[in-house]
């Protein structure tokens, strides 16, 4: 289900080779699909070679026993996600763009990885900067600084949702450029 002429075949096709995605199941990758928490998550952590936690002893209470519940308990464990309250971590929701970022620079901080450099970019530069809610500030900062995050149309949307197409594309211009 990915076209080769499609904007995020290049990304997609890298995620894949490098074992960062097995898909949504059955040779098929749902581009489209709105991005789950748990998903995330998991393609995360295993771009940056963080291991899955197998022998938790410790894990959010809604991580069941699924493909992304060592990753959850590794998540948990590292700090790169406290969740969204009280001891959850919503695997099945959709993830918003600010989740996104802010698990992403997380991740990017525990590993020592936070991208560097400066653009002439600022949070302020984006009519919807007043969106971003301040627990998601410093992450926004930081990758609109550096370039990770552009935005569209001078739009950040930090409230949207995401797709697994833009969330490979992010993987990819972070991994392979």
């Amino acid at each position: 289900d990915v076209a080769d002429s499609a904007w995020y075949a290049p990304a997609i096709n890298y995620i894949a080779t490098e074992g960062i995605t097995t898909g949504t199941g059955d040779g098929y990758f749902s581009p489209n699909a709105e991005l789950t928490r748990g998903q995330l998550i998991v393609m995360l952590l295993r771009a940056y070679d963080v291991d899955a936690d197998v022998d938790a002893k410790d894990n959010f209470a809604d991580a069941g026993s699924t493909y992304y519940t060592d990753y959850l308990a590794a998540a948990k464990h590292l700090g790169i996600s406290e969740g969204v309250g009280d001891n959850l971590f919503e695997p099945e929701k959709n993830i918003t763009r600010q989740e996104m970022f802010v698990l992403l620079y997380n991740t990017l901080d525990v590993i020592d990885k936070l991208p560097a450099g400066v653009t002439d970019k600022s949070l302020v530069d984006f009519a919807d900067a007043d969106q971003v809610a301040a627990w998601a500030e410093e992450a926004m900062e930081l990758l609109v600084e550096t370039g990770t995050v552009g935005g569209v149309e001078g739009k950040l949307l930090p409230t949207s949702t995401t797709s697994r197409a833009e969330f490979a594309q992010v993987l990819y211009n972070l991994l392979a450029n």
